[in-house]
């Protein structure tokens, strides 16, 4: 039987392939898990992790910063959105991600699943052991003729060692030494990464949800249904497929579901000063900040509008376009919008998304943050944050009041820039999703208490 197959070169003394279990060259391959994990594939088929290396804006960035470095940046795109291509040296900068085939695109089974050490806590500092075992999460895995298998802690949602995996892609410092995203880092400073088992919620806790179902199926397995069912494998966070893509509702209702709780809100009407809306929020269903991943992309902001009779609006605030024109709220000229986020700026001071350019980043900017100590005594335990919005006079005529919060995972601006300089090759706008923080909305109306609470009065 042969080793390796052409265009696989790269694995060649990797692993020696013995013929009672699938050769390597086959496990690389996601179709070859849909075979015994339909319920993986299928989710996994529709997530950021498989359409990391087809996302447009992702080439059209990678496309522009290559051109704009003179190819300085290499494979720091790659290293995470195609590690396994960068690996096999099937690409050295993405710009041929277009002639890699399918099985080495995006972060697929086998990338998370060989893995043998994490070596660093960002940029991607993975090592696989480009063997016949697949890592997971179980202690005495059910034995069968496609793969070895073996327990690992990095794959485990219950220890600890598996947010090191996550975070090692989530925790990014460009070349430029600019700490870019810091997921990983925001986690690691939470209530969520105290290391006693009892207390501790790993990446996965929260990312990959369990579901009531066998962790593999197909003739001839005997698979027992385990005591935590399995793992959910759409690892929704608020980024979507902005071309044709599989499972795109799925993935939606995915982020719908796991951003409703991400935040606690308060609304109160107040006679003080004249008249103030006051809208109070609290980062407590997260593990790290609020927006987080690349905070100098995203656009989270909330929306507050007083009505009086008739439904006529007296004030309003954050009111964005949800589509055509495209708006991003900073464009608006608000002078009371509230944003959530991390400006960004070049070595020149101008603002920038452009991640080579970026000198400087206000992190934690105005980023809601989350829990870090459960001692009320600590300081820190209060971490709400609130925003007052001045109605001198409007207070007599204002029937009632809707806040929320509304995110968005990539600004207009930049989409606008990057088809203008031609590497964005098509019109995605119409895509880009504006979320709506499902737990923030609260209504207030005349007649009823000063401040109301999404458990009704009295509010906290």
């Amino acid at each position: 039987m042969s080793r390796v197959v052409i265009g696989l070169a790269a694995l060649v003394g990797f692993a020696a392939c013995g013929d009672e279990v699938l050769p390597v060259e086959e496990l690389l391959k996601p179709e070859t898990c849909q075979t015994c994990h339909p319920g993986h594939y299928t989710e996994w088929s529709g997530s950021m992790h498989a359409y990391a290396s087809d996302d447009p804006v992702f080439l059209a960035l990678n496309k522009l910063g290559q051109e704009e470095t003179g190819g300085q940046l290499g494979g720091f795109c790659v290293q995470c959105h195609a590690p396994l291509a960068l690996k096999l040296g099937l690409t050295v900068d993405g710009l041929n991600l277009d002639e890699v085939p399918a099985y080495a695109k995006g972060i697929g089974c086998y990338f998370c699943h060989n893995v043998k050490e994490v070596a660093g806590t960002h940029n991607n500092p993975i090592e696989l052991a480009m063997d016949q075992t697949m890592r997971g999460g179980l202690s005495n895995p059910v034995e069968n003729t496609a793969h070895r298998t073996a327990f690992s802690p990095l794959v485990d949602a219950e220890s600890q060692a598996s947010s090191a995996l996550c975070g090692s892609c989530h925790d990014i410092i460009t070349p430029g030494g600019v700490h870019l995203e810091r997921t990983f880092a925001e986690w690691q400073t939470t209530i969520f990464a105290d290391p006693d088992p009892r207390k501790h919620a790993s990446c996965a806790s929260c990312h990959m949800i369990v579901s009531t179902d066998v962790v593999a199926e197909g003739p001839g397995l005997d698979v027992p249904l385990r005591p935590f069912g399995r793992r959910e494998h759409t690892f929704a966070g608020i980024d979507v497929a902005l071309t044709p893509w599989p499972e795109i509702e799925a993935q939606r209702a995915a982020i719908r579901r796991d951003l409703k709780g991400a935040l606690l809100p308060r609304l109160c009407v107040l006679p003080a000063d004249a008249g103030r809306i006051d809208y109070r929020v609290d980062n407590v269903g997260t593990g790290h900040m609020f927006p987080t991943g690349a905070t100098a992309d995203r656009r989270a902001w909330a929306e507050i509008i007083a009505y009086g009779d008739s439904d006529q609006i007296l004030f309003s605030s954050g009111v964005v376009p949800m589509a055509r024109p495209y708006t991003d709220p900073e464009a608006l000229g608000d002078p009371n919008l509230w944003m959530f986020g991390t400006p960004a700026r070049d070595a020149g001071g101008i603002s920038t998304e452009k991640f080579w350019r970026i000198a400087t980043i206000d992190h934690p900017g105005t980023l809601l943050p989350p829990a870090v100590t459960t001692d009320p005594q600590d300081p820190r335990f209060y971490h709400a944050v609130e925003k007052s919005f001045a109605i001198p006079g409007l207070l007599p005529q204002i029937r009632r009041v809707r806040a929320r919060v509304l995110i968005r995972p990539v600004p207009f601006a930049l989409l606008d820039d990057l088809m203008a300089s031609g590497h964005l090759t098509i019109d995605v706008r119409d895509q880009v999703p504006t979320h709506e923080v499902e737990g923030s909305v609260l209504e207030w109306t005349q007649g009823g208490d000063a401040c109301v609470c999404p458990n009704g009065p009295p509010c906290p």
